[in-house]
């Protein structure tokens, strides 16, 4: 971003409030950067704030924020809570994504999946800071807040950023809601024995419906009830698994078949859509950005790592090497009559709140494509974010981890490790790109980004080749 010594005034501009945060995604031709949105009440930025935008060491030393979030009615600063933050990501990470994490680490074993695991935290904890660098430099060349992660690729990577995030963005999203409908159905057809069209339907309607007409205080209370019930269903399973734990089984690495795993490990850990929301909330104060990305995603990653031990550490023998993935929970809950209901209202949990989620998110997006008035709920958009998920689901019930497979692949290594890698190339070294610029959030210089880019390109190759036979 760039850092001169004039001070750039900061417009005053208005905050749109939605039900979730969001990623801003209006489209090419005219203005790209629409307002972000929040929970919160509306904010506005200060028209007697400027924004002077300092050196490296300057800013270190006399700043850690870029601006004040005003409340619109008292005009009393509303600074971002670094809690709340550290929550937002922690509970945009935990979703659905775990359900399948021991059934992909099965034939890797604890041990190599539990370093698995943890690689994949730190790079997409690099990816997230990549994004929240990028982020907050265009805050500041901009002289405003609320700069989506399509606006960032508009400035560092033209056009063709704008299609690849855009596309990369729709993929994720209806690859994630295949894979959610496909699971619930099955969940709900075994509980309540009734055909899998009906319990494909009645999921979708019950929370389609929920997002359609509930407000944002009646949206935010569904979901603390879910993740509730989440954090209980969740401790009640190790607590009852764990008396059946096998110590020597967690021992067990075969790191051959660590690569089958990552695009689905890599998935667990996406946050990264709400990185601009941070950056925003907490006033471009990079010092808190970085402390909410790297502590919100360690809590997921203590809770995929216990989760992963509990699962395969009670399952004696794996069945491996066949094309068809096994689940270990199946087995799991076969085999033993306490934790099989456990499992299935944890699933359900999960699965409820990433489709949420992730539904609002299309909405909105598709809401942006088709330039709707914004807070306004129009039918159209939910139509074609709810209804091909669920026709998808139910042309293949066993798509969900084909679905997640592909979303990790395809999508998430592209969104959210390409693209930040290559912004943040383009914001550093690009030749009409001013400087100075902000400190940097990720050390290593152009080593760094090179192995971040280069990384998630021989995954993607390989799973290209694996598909093609190769």
């Amino acid at each position: 971003m760039a850092l001169s010594s004039p001070s750039v005034h900061i417009p005053s501009f208005l905050i749109q409030p939605r039900k979730l945060p969001s990623i801003s995604t209006s489209l090419l031709q005219g203005n790209i950067s629409k307002p972000i949105r929040f929970r919160s009440s509306f904010r506005r930025f200060s028209h007697s704030k400027t924004l002077k935008c300092f050196s490296q060491r300057q800013f270190t030393e006399e700043f850690g924020r870029l601006f004040s979030n005003l409340n619109q009615v008292t005009l009393k600063r509303e600074p971002g809570s670094l809690s709340s933050a550290i929550f937002l990501v922690a509970g945009t990470t935990v979703g659905a994504g775990i359900l399948a994490i021991p059934a992909v680490t099965q034939e890797a074993g604890f041990l190599a999946s539990a370093v698995t695991c943890v690689l994949c935290w730190i790079y997409m904890v690099v990816t997230g800071l990549l994004i929240a660098e990028v982020n907050v430099n265009t805050m500041c060349e901009l002289g405003s807040g609320g700069v989506s992660l399509v606006s960032m690729a508009m400035r560092t990577l033209g056009k063709f950023g704008v299609q690849i995030a855009c596309w990369s963005y729709i993929f994720i999203h209806y690859a994630l809601l295949v894979a959610y409908v496909a699971r619930s159905s099955d969940i709900l057809t075994s509980f309540l024995s009734i055909p899998l069209w009906e319990s494909a339907t009645l999921f979708s309607s019950i929370l389609g419906g929920i997002c359609y007409f509930g407000s944002q205080r009646f949206i935010g209370a569904v979901n603390g009830i879910l993740v509730s019930g989440i954090i209980i269903s969740f401790t009640a399973l190790v607590v009852v698994a764990s008396g059946d734990l096998k110590w020597n089984t967690l021992l067990r690495a075969n790191f051959e078949a660590v690569p089958l795993s990552i695009p689905i490990i890599a998935l667990s850990f996406v946050y990264q859509n709400v990185v601009p929301v941070l950056c925003t909330d907490l006033e471009g104060d990079l010092s808190k950005v970085r402390t909410a990305i790297v502590l919100g995603t360690a809590v997921p990653l203590v809770l995929f790592l216990v989760w992963d031990a509990v699962t395969l550490g009670t399952i004696s023998t794996l069945e491996t090497g066949s094309d068809k993935i096994l689940d270990p929970l199946q087995q799991l809950r076969s085999s033993s009559g306490v934790a099989g209901p456990i499992i299935e209202v944890f699933s359900l949990l999960a699965i409820a709140t990433s489709y949420i989620g992730f539904t609002l998110g299309l909405t909105d997006f598709i809401a942006d494509l088709l330039k709707l008035p914004s807070g306004q709920s129009k039918p159209l958009p939910y139509i074609l974010t709810l209804l091909p998920p669920l026709i998808l689901s139910l042309l293949d019930p066993e798509i969900f981890f084909k679905a997640l497979d592909f979303a990790g692949t395809y999508g998430v290594l592209v969104l959210f490790g390409i693209l930040p890698a290559a912004m943040a190339w383009s914001y550093r070294y690009s030749e009409s790109s001013p400087s100075p610029k902000l400190p940097t959030l990720v050390p290593g210089g152009r080593v760094t980004l090179s192995v971040v880019i280069v990384g998630a390109g021989y995954v993607i190759l390989s799973e290209i080749l694996k598909n093609f036979g190769a």
